[in-house]
């Protein structure tokens, strides 16, 4: 009892540092608070706490811009412990709450959209990842000015983006633009930890580059240019006074990367301990940074041992660039015949097989812009480009089998309605003159429903593309569900699919964006029709369809219970996060790709409906030559029921923890009352007879 006592205590005191006496949420005092705890260096064992009550503090006074700043200084916490699975229900949550906010155009629309995106990218969600941060440029270009500090962080994070998907070249060009802001804005660019960081992050840049096969010519300059970068970032803490700070251990890992890359990993080593014992101090042994670290150590360490180098003999302190490195050089340029040690090893291969998306965006770099910038120079800031709609390519599918029809080197500029009848005709002339041939793919097949109206390829006003997919300009009012509910979800997928590569003026963004926020009373109005038809298909009319014998009608329920439940698993994760349900022959590829998403809800129904439909032959038909044994429907029939009652457990268990439902009832019919009572909206087209 006493224990209870004090932890009732403690979580009294977390709430009293943000909470009035009149119980409303202070937000600076949370960040006050916060700040507190990071600086007494004891954000490993009281930084958690702290955050969780201030999520339950923030809704309890509903106050929901309070609420999203601890959602947004959650999600950094959690990132920085590499804990992706739990971060990945707060930027869902952080970006739902946003959005119901309606904060479009604001500085912490831009914010929360920065820092999703950042926490996507650590858990390695790349797609998602470049989606958020280009409607955060977007954004960005509109609420911040040009030499807001938070723009450098924008560019710095998402060339890390870049370079952690081999795109090297764009990711240098990010980490330079980012450097010019904080150069520009700094009223000391000798003690500024931010380009501390971006130094950090363009040293660790240019090795990469000097590791790809293609700058083998240049790798002296290469590993000079990093090591001044690395050496410039320990500079710049030391004139801080910030050694014992988690950024310089970043620093020292950084600085440790490039002695390697050098072949002096007796030095590499030195830096990598003491950034090591700085992470231990800060985040515990538990986190990604340690463990990734210790690797890295572990490895300097062996190879050190191999070239015959002490780390114990290594000057203690670490360089500057007035005070040369060990060797008597600042460049680090040392030769592999000093060390002994085959440095090719480490090299790894950077060139992934290119995807119907990668070819489109590098068509559109290599040879779609250069000419826009040249005769369009007035509108080029103003285009929309990328690859979206109809077609394998835009949902990332494509495959050898796929590429016989509607694939090869082609993107889509996307105009303002007074700009394309300033230069569409010109401009789409222009576009198909562009050369065809493109690394090694032949010009673009396209099918008969491809061409002239239906083309997927070419210059579109940005009402008229959306019109072509789903016969609205852009996405229905809110007030209007019975025009959403008209719009069925293949239709929706088509429309919010693909990648936008740049837009300027975040048009195109964000009228997709629109047909993404599907209304919260259009979901809930869909996820209880599908457990009406899940519960009518599969719990009902399958059972007496097979005590009939009736193998037709029965293959049938099980076809819509399949397509039912496959709806359901996207309306449950929310279409504004995962998308929407592609068409009858992408579903399955897509229910994959979305199991495979951290924190992803009915992940594991993916692959009981597909054991539903193998097992659908032999429940229906008795299963001879389907491999199934020949023994006749029942063993099968039964099987099939089982696991379809599974299935409906599971959506049973998912909707109590979204708070959907209370009740404990697996026909799923009766939950419907209950999905539907979270219904705000009047219109009859909202609930069922």
């Amino acid at each position: 009892m006493v224990d209870d006592r004090q932890a009732d205590n403690h979580q009294g005191e977390d709430s009293a540092v943000h909470m009035q006496t009149d119980g409303e949420f202070d937000s600076q005092a949370f960040l006050d608070g916060l700040d507190a705890i990071f600086q007494a260096g004891k954000a490993k064992d009281d930084a958690e706490p702290y955050l969780q009550q201030a999520l339950v503090d923030a809704e309890n006074a509903g106050d929901d811009a309070g609420l999203l700043t601890v959602l947004n200084e959650t999600m950094g916490f959690y990132r920085s412990q590499g804990r992706h699975k739990e971060n990945m229900w707060i930027i869902q949550r952080a970006i739902e709450l946003a959005t119901r906010m309606r904060i479009e155009g604001s500085e912490a629309w831009t914010t929360t959209l920065i820092n999703a995106a950042t926490g996507l990218r650590a858990a390695k969600q790349y797609g998602q990842a470049e989606d958020l941060y280009q409607q955060a440029l977007s954004s960005a270009a509109k609420t911040l000015k040009p030499n807001d500090r938070r723009l450098a962080a924008l560019h710095n994070n998402l060339s890390m983006l870049y370079s952690e998907t081999g795109r090297f070249d764009q990711a240098e060009q990010e980490l330079r633009q980012a450097m010019t802001i904080l150069k520009d804005s700094s009223p000391d660019p000798s003690a500024d930890l931010d380009l501390a960081s971006t130094n950090t992050n363009l040293a660790l840049l240019l090795l990469q580059e000097g590791t790809d096969g293609k700058h083998e010519d240049k790798r002296e300059a290469i590993v000079q240019d990093a090591t001044n970068h690395a050496v410039k970032a320990l500079e710049i803490y030391r004139q801080g006074h910030l050694e014992e700070s988690a950024h310089y251990a970043s620093a020292l890992a950084g600085y440790a990367q490039v002695r390697f890359f050098a072949g002096r990993f007796d030095q590499a080593v030195q830096a990598y301990r003491q950034s090591l014992a700085i992470i231990e101090s800060r985040y515990g042994k538990g986190s990604d940074y340690y463990t990734i670290t210790s690797q890295n150590l572990e490895q300097a360490e062996e190879a050190a041992k191999e070239a015959r180098q002490d780390p114990d003999a290594v000057e203690a302190s670490l360089p500057t660039a007035t005070r040369p490195l060990a060797n008597g050089r600042n460049t680090g340029t040392d030769n592999d015949s000093v060390t002994g040690y085959n440095l090719d090893s480490y090299k790894t291969s950077t060139t992934p097989d290119i995807s119907g998306l990668a070819l489109s965006k590098a068509y559109w770099e290599q040879v779609g812009k250069p000419m826009i910038q040249e005769r369009y120079p007035r509108y080029f800031s103003r285009m929309a480009v990328g690859l979206m709609g109809h077609g394998s390519d835009c949902y990332g599918f494509d495959d050898a089998v796929s590429r016989d029809h509607d694939f090869g080197p082609g993107f889509c500029i996307w105009l303002t309605e007074e700009d394309y009848q300033a230069i569409g005709e010109d401009l789409e002339a222009d576009y198909l003159a562009l050369p065809q041939d493109f690394m090694g793919f032949h010009p673009r097949t396209d099918s008969v429903r491809a061409k002239g109206a239906n083309r997927r390829v070419g210059v579109f006003e940005i009402g008229d593309f959306f019109e072509s997919l789903t016969g609205y300009r852009q996405a229905p009012p809110e007030d209007h569900p019975h025009e959403w509910l008209l719009l069925d979800e293949p239709t929706l997928a088509a429309a919010t699919n693909g990648k936008i590569f740049a837009d300027p003026l975040g048009r195109m963004l964000s009228v997709r964006q629109g047909f993404k926020n599907m209304p919260d009373d259009v979901r809930f109005s869909l996820i209880s029709r599908r457990l009406g038809m899940i519960s009518q298909a599969g719990q009902y009319n399958l059972p007496r369809s097979l005590a009939r014998g009736d193998g037709a009608a029965a293959m049938l329920s099980i076809n819509e219970f399949v397509r039912a439940t496959a709806s359901l698993v996207f309306l449950v994760n929310n279409p504004l996060t995962v998308g929407y349900l592609p068409y009858y022959k992408w579903q399955f590829a897509a229910l994959r790709r979305l199991s495979r998403l951290m924190a992803a809800r009915l992940g594991e129904v993916t692959q009981e409906l597909e054991d539903v439909l193998r097992l659908a032959s032999a429940a229906c038909y008795g299963g001879a030559g389907f491999g199934e044994g020949g023994k006749g429907a029942g063993p099968a029939a039964k099987q099939v029921q089982e696991k379809i009652e599974g299935i409906c457990a599971r959506i049973v268990h998912e909707l109590q923890a979204e708070g959907l439902t209370n009740s404990q009832e697996t026909f799923l019919e009766w939950q419907r009352p209950y999905i539907e009572a979270h219904i705000h909206g009047t219109d009859p087209v909202l609930h069922s007879i």
